[in-house]
Formats: structure tokens, C-alpha cells, sequence
């Protein structure tokens, strides 16, 4: 079937009408020159690049892969010269300082952008998926150095870069890692240990790769406050190789384009970045960045599938159609049936709605970094609570709605030749890494919303709730009413939280996807056709089948309270 287009006019539909950004965005300083007319013609020249040039590469990244030999991993054909292409035109520089090379273009445009290519090609867009991440931590708390020697190089995508966390032994428990450094006569010091779960570790898209890792000084005290970071490269500057060695990549479910590699570090020089026993702090920044990104993969690999589902049921003719009239056709196609329809439009308002929380998250990002005190308080209060609901319920749609549209093809979805597939095998990882979507939920309730009392969640729901019809403002009340019940009972019991956290984040999920399509619903005119056969479907197939699973959400939370209340 046909690759992936980027929907850019339905995307910036949203960003401009829904949510009115070019006139938010012009009212900070940094962005008082980009207006309307820029943001839309960069994002269509990103969908441009992204259709023509990184989507056509998907099958081959798949089915043919990365391979692994005597240490080095060569990348499927047209990999490289793609990101060569990619760097060279100034895509991963979108939204980086000037100062560092970059374009100083808002975040929500460079979200937008990785939502393209996660769709087009997730495989590939794992190599410069955490350029964004490391451009931060290294522009934050490197020493000027190690600014002056890669700040630009990684600000600009012409060399790539990993994040080096996880060990065999240490996985969303990073304190437990044991990868050792050892100070060196230089100031550098000496990294020795084993990392395993590396994107990109090794490729031959950019001349050099930097890693950043987490390793433990020798007096380091146990658990994560003894973990520092450190930066080390494939290549120094003076062009010779470090001791950073690939020793295999896996054989993997999916995302067959990237490599995972295994990493061993042998008496590697590197330079500490931040404090010693901040490593983490520093990590995070990548770590929240990454998170928002792979939300964004979820949207787009939902769309990805959405689109060949759709074009497939317009093409494909099975039976009558139910209350439909005869015709001289011997059957009708599929998308008039209305299990086909429910299955498409219900994706639909997931993918939709799913955009303008993720790309309102994009606007808050943009005032954190460049508004004033009182608008970054408020920005960090909605992507603080915002985030995590965007990477576990929309990754988890993409596999699950995605499934949903492999569900339209019949027997033809479950077969290689048609590409449905592979975006299931690509799109499940997006639901484990960069924190398991449990983790996402126990982040929400049991480290941001118990804690406070509720109090920064009752603030976000209180600013969305003008937003809202009756029927919507009742089922955000229901919410409340149970965060309360949830905070009251977890100063009793403790684990409480931890058990409800899945079905609260849910919950969550469903009011903040009833304000974006009363968003949507409220803001484009009513009165064009394009209203009525492009939206009107999937805000019907959010009402009817989506929204009523709040109840039972709610329900599930309260019967466990009472379960432990009368335990």
C-alpha cells in the first residue's frame, strides 16, 4: 500500500483554529517574528521532506534491517543519505538556539514534526529522536568545554546522540546500576561497565556519536543519589576511537531500521557532566523531553495506521451494506458498514484529540522556557500532569487502536504485503520505553497528585472546566470527587495509590480528550461541509463509545477504596 502523508492541513487546523498558537506564540519575545504564515509553511515543508523522503524508506528499514559486523552496524540502504539530508537542511535545529546553531523555532513545531516521522518512519526516527534530550542536558550542565566541543555539533544533528541508562540488572530501577568511573590524572575519568537497550549506540548515519552515561564514582553511596553522568564520544577530537565498543544488537519484535545495541565501556575517558551525584537530575531533562516525544510517536504510528485502514475500507467491497438501498454493485465497500466506521472513527478522535493536548503541551513547553515567572508556573502545572497521560494512554492507543485497524483488513491486515502489521511490531516498544506506561501512571497519582493534596490537579481542572458542556463538567466533578476519595484514603493505606494509578490515569485521560474535542468542537465553524464529514464523525464515536468508560474507571477506583476501607 501507499506510504504514510503527513496531514498537515488537518495539523495546523488545530494548532491555529483550536488553539489559537501563532497569536500565543508571537507574545513571547523570542518568537515576536514568527507568525501565522511561518508556521504553516514550515510544517508543510517538514511534511514535504517527511513524505518524500523519510517514508518511502520504512519497508526496506524493516524488512531488510540494521545490521551488526565485527562491531560496526550498517543501516538499512538510504538511511544514511536520508539523515544526512535530514541534518544538512536544518530539521533537528528547529527549535535550538540560534546561538547554538539552531533556528530558534517554537517546540511545538519540532513536536509536530517528530509526529510525522514516527508515523512515516519510526525506525529511523529513533536516531535523532533524543538529539532534543541530550542538546538540553548538555546546554544546561555541561562545563563550557564540553559546551564548545559538542553543544553545536549536537544542536545541529550532525552528530547524533544516546542516552546510556539501563543495565542488564538495572532497568526502571536505576539505582540499581553499577557501571563504574574511575578519575583519571586528567580530570577525565575512566568508564567501565555494560550498558544493554541502546538506540543508536553504534551507525554509520553521523561521523561521530555522543554518548551520555550513567556510571557511579567509587565513593558513590548505593542507590540513584550515587549516580553521576558522563559524556563520552565514539570519536575525541583529535579523531581517535574511543574504548566505547558495540558488542551486539537485538533481535527485536519490531523497529527493525534501529539498532539496539549492547554497549561496553572499557576504561573509556570521559567528562563528568553536572554534579557528581546529580546525575540524574541532568539524565531527566532528556528523560521528560524523550517522554513528549514519544507521545508523540503514539499519535502519529495510531495515524499511520488509521490512514492504510481507511484507504483500504474505500477500496475494498465485502456484502450490503446495513439500511443500505440496492444498487448495481454486487456489495458495497466496507467503509459503509457500520463496524468498519465505529472502529475507524473511534482512532480518529483518539489521533485528533490526542494533537491538541500534545501540541497545547508543546505550547506550555514554549512558555516554560521563554514566558514570565507567573506563566511558567502554570505551564509547568499542565505539562507536569499533562505529560505522563500523553505517553502511556496514547502510546497504548497506538498499539491497541492500532490493532483496531488491522481489524478492518480482515485476514489481508495479518499478512506482510500490506504494512498494518509492522506498525503494531514497531508501535508496541513505545508503551515500555522511556518509562513503562505503569510508571507513567504511578508518576501522575502517586508522585504529583497525593503529595499536594490534589491541589495541582484540582488547579488544571478547574482551568479546563470553562471549557466544558454539562455533560462534561459532571464527568471532570466524578473525577475530582474520586481524586479526593484516593487522597484521603492513601494517608491509611499507602499502596493504595500504586493499585489505582492505571485506572486513575485512565480516568484522567478521558476528561482532558472531552476538552479537546469540545476544543475542536467549539472552535471550527459549524456551518462547512468540511465540519460536517471531517469532525462530526469522530466527536460522535467519542461520545458513544469512548467517553462511558470514565464511569467504570471511576467505579473501579471507588471499589477498591471501599474493598481496603472495609478490609
Amino acid at each position: 500500500m501507499s506510504a504514510y502523508q503527513p496531514p498537515t492541513r488537518e495539523m495546523f487546523t488545530l494548532l491555529n483554529q483550536v488553539l489559537n498558537a501563532p497569536a500565543q506564540l508571537v507574545q513571547l519575545p523570542a518568537f515576536a517574528e514568527v507568525d501565522h504564515d511561518l508556521m504553516e509553511q514550515v510544517l508543510d515543508e517538514a511534511g514535504k521532506f517527511v513524505g518524500e523522503v523519510i517514508a518511502p524508506l520504512n519497508r526496506d528499514g524493516d524488512e531488510i534491517g540494521c545490521r551488526f559486523e565485527q562491531g560496526h552496524v550498517i543501516t538499512p540502504p538510504g538511511f544514511r543519505e536520508a539523515y544526512q539530508a535530514f541534518w544538512q537542511a536544518g530539521w533537528p535545529a528547529l527549535a535550538a538556539a540560534p546561538d547554538d546553531g539552531g533556528q530558534g523555532l517554537p517546540s511545538v513545531l519540532e513536536a509536530m514534526l517528530y509526529e510525522m516521522l514516527s508515523a512515516a518512519n519510526h525506525g529511523w526516527t529513533m536516531a535523532p529522536g533524543l538529539l532534543h534530550g541530550a542538546y538540553e542536558c548538555i546546554k544546561h550542565h555541561a562545563s563550557e568545554e564540553l559546551k564548545a566541543q559538542y553543544l553545536s555539533k549536537v544542536a545541529t544533528g550532525e552528530w547524533l546522540a544516546t542516552m546510556c541508562l539501563t543495565e542488564p540488572h538495572a532497568g526502571s530501577d536505576l539505582g540499581l546500576a553499577r557501571t563504574r568511573a574511575t578519575p583519571l590524572p586528567d580530570g577525565r575519568f575512566a568508564l567501565n561497565g555494560t550498558k544493554i537497550f541502546i538506540s543508536g549506540g553504534e551507525h554509520d548515519l553521523s561521523e561521530n556519536i555522543v554518548h551520555l552515561v550513567l556510571a557511579r564514582l567509587p565513593d558513590a553511596p548505593p542507590g540513584p543519589k550515587g549516580l553521576s553522568l558522563f559524556l563520552v564520544p565514539k570519536f575525541y577530537q583529535d579523531g581517535t576511537r574511543s574504548a566505547v565498543h558495540c558488542e551486539r544488537i537485538e533481535e527485536k519484535m519490531g523497529l527493525h531500521g534501529s539498532a539496539t545495541c549492547v554497549m561496553r565501556f572499557d576504561d573509556a575517558a570521559s567528562w563528568i557532566v553536572g554534579q557528581p551525584g546529580k546525575g540524574l537530575n541532568a539524565m531527566f531533562i532528556m528523560m521528560n523531553a524523550a517522554r513528549l516525544h514519544v507521545a508523540m510517536q503514539g499519535i502519529g504510528l495510531l495515524d499511520a495506521a488509521w490512514q492504510k485502514a481507511d484507504a483500504y475500507a474505500r477500496e475494498r467491497r465485502q456484502m450490503r451494506a446495513p439500511g443500505r438501498r440496492a444498487s448495481p454493485a454486487e456489495a458495497d465497500f466496507i467503509i459503509e458498514h457500520p463496524a468498519v466506521r465505529r472502529m475507524l472513527d473511534t482512532q480518529r478522535a483518539w489521533v485528533d484529540g490526542g494533537r491538541v493536548l500534545a501540541y497545547r503541551t508543546g505550547l506550555e513547553l514554549d512558555r516554560i522556557r521563554h514566558g514570565n515567572p507567573e506563566e511558567s508556573a502554570a505551564a509547568q502545572r499542565w505539562c507536569a500532569l499533562v505529560t505522563p497521560v500523553l505517553k502511556a494512554a496514547w502510546t497504548h492507543q497506538a498499539f491497541h487502536g492500532g490493532s483496531e485497524c488491522l481489524q478492518v483488513f480482515g485476514g489481508h491486515g495479518y499478512v506482510r504485503e500490506w504494512g498494518i502489521e509492522q506498525i503494531l511490531r514497531d508501535a508496541r516498544v513505545a508503551m515500555i520505553y522511556e518509562g513503562t506506561n505503569e510508571i507513567q501512571a504511578i508518576d501522575l497519582l502517586a508522585r504529583k497528585i497525593v503529595p499536594d493534596g490534589a491541589a495541582s490537579l484540582n488547579a488544571l481542572l478547574d482551568e479546563i472546566a470553562t471549557d466544558l458542556d454539562a455533560a462534561g463538567r459532571e464527568r471532570l466533578e466524578q473525577l475530582r470527587s474520586c481524586t479526593a476519595t484516593v487522597v484521603q484514603a492513601a494517608s491509611v493505606n499507602a499502596t493504595l495509590p500504586f493499585q489505582v494509578a492505571d485506572d486513575y490515569l485512565r480516568a484522567l485521560t478521558l476528561v482532558l480528550l472531552d476538552w479537546a474535542w469540545q476544543r475542536i468542537d467549539a472552535q471550527l465553524p459549524a456551518d462547512t461541509p468540511e465540519r460536517a464529514t471531517r469532525w462530526q464523525a469522530p466527536l460522535q464515536a467519542l461520545r458513544t463509545w469512548v467517553l462511558p468508560e470514565s464511569a467504570m474507571r471511576v467505579g473501579i477506583i471507588h471499589g477498591l477504596v471501599h474493598t481496603h476501607a472495609t478490609a
